[in-house]
């Protein structure tokens, strides 16, 4: 079975702002890039939450989809909606084994969200998934605890950090703000 790695997701809650970002590389296998420039972060649900999604990228896709679902089922409650896409994840033969993780983030809230059902609130105002995930957390705590940059910045330069240590992440970067 071919595999497809994709991606680092970086996202950040400061002075009002959140922002998610994340690289444009899909790679097939270990070998091989498939694309350079896809987007795996956007705005849903009126322009009200972002979210960003490392794994696979069809998966990812599904998973989205679903989770704007649940968004409209409660009323954009994002904790409601990510609670009710992680147990049908969990629970749904058709879901179960989607292989992705997501970060979704409105105003209030910055979540992680699993397919073995977990719901992860971050203990600090950022986060990062993916296969350069580490990296790219490693610089957003540092960048986040130890500089005067904006959300925006913070994501952007986190990424880019990541992208020269991570082989499975690239600089061709998109980065949404609340």
């Amino acid at each position: 079975m071919i595999e497809f790695h994709a991606t680092t997701i970086c996202a950040v809650k400061k002075d009002g702002d959140v922002c998610i970002g994340g690289d444009g590389q899909v790679t097939m296998g270990e070998t091989a890039i498939m694309k350079n420039g896809a987007k795996k972060v956007k705005k849903i649900y009126k322009n009200t939450v972002l979210t960003g999604f490392a794994g696979s990228v069809a998966d990812a896709f599904s998973l989205t989809e679903k989770f704007e679902g649940k968004l409209d089922e409660h009323g954009g409650n994002l904790k409601r909606a990510a609670v009710a896409l992680a147990q049908l994840w969990r629970s749904d033969k058709a879901t179960r084994n989607l292989e992705a993780l997501m970060i979704v983030a409105d105003k209030e809230d910055l979540l992680v969200i699993s397919g073995n059902g977990e719901v992860i609130e971050p203990d600090q105002p950022f986060v990062a998934i993916g296969s350069g995930g580490n990296y790219a957390y490693a610089a957003a705590n540092a960048l986040y605890n130890n500089t005067d940059l904006d959300a925006a910045t913070i994501v952007q330069k986190s990424l880019e950090i990541a992208s020269s240590i991570c082989v499975y992440t690239n600089d061709h970067i998109t980065v949404e703000k609340l």
